[in-house]
């Protein structure tokens, strides 16, 4: 089972996305860039900064579930943003989906994205990127390993450590510093941007 691969420590399961498709009906997007997310306090990975950092509600009940299901949320009324389930079964993580590059279904993706200036641009940031797979709040929980599934993860072959940078996640506000977000080498990768709410740790 694929989804295996993605039962592990969320950097672990981030990494691992990296290069691999996300694909939605015939749109692809080759994935560059992830952000990972723990869990509650009484979890491995208690993350203040994840959706599931106060326990189980009704919103972020799937990152408790298996790995390798889709977490959708809308940001600002407006970005829906793709997530990816990671660690073992009742245990909370997920991994943003930050940005990818369109492989397959670019004409689709051209009208979902009119405003796009470059290619580049198509499914640059995790709210684009949401629009460019045409991917909705009904999408919540699809099984992404199920190949009968609209919504279905293809992971590639895993990228060589070497080829992965790392970083601060981009905006939030509490465990601003943790250097959970990671990114290859591709113009599609976006600009980090540190809240303004987050405060400065002493040196």
């Amino acid at each position: 089972m694929r989804n295996e691969e993605l039962a592990v420590e969320p950097p672990a399961a981030a990494r691992r996305l990296l290069g691999s498709t996300l694909w939605s009906g015939p749109v692809g997007v080759r994935i560059v860039e992830v952000e990972a997310y723990g869990g509650d306090p009484a979890g491995p990975w208690p993350d203040p900064a994840s959706h599931s950092g106060r326990g189980r509600t009704k919103r972020n009940a799937v990152m408790f579930g298996p790995a390798g299901v889709l977490y959708v949320y809308l940001s600002y009324g407006m970005h829906m943003c793709v997530n990816v389930t990671s660690g073992p079964d009742g245990t909370a993580s997920a991994v943003l989906i930050r940005s990818g590059e369109v492989i397959a279904g670019s004409d689709a993706v051209r009208e979902r994205r009119p405003a796009a200036r470059t290619d580049t641009d198509l499914a640059r940031g995790p709210g684009n990127l949401g629009s460019a797979l045409g991917i909705t709040l009904s999408d919540y929980g699809t099984p992404l390993f199920d190949p009968a599934s609209p919504i279905r993860l293809e992971l590639n072959g895993a990228i060589d450590p070497a080829e992965i940078s790392n970083g601060p996640r981009v905006g939030v506000s509490s465990a601003a510093d943790v250097p959970w977000r990671f990114w290859i080498a591709s113009p599609a990768v976006s600009v980090y941007r540190r809240s303004p709410r987050a405060p400065i740790e002493a040196v």
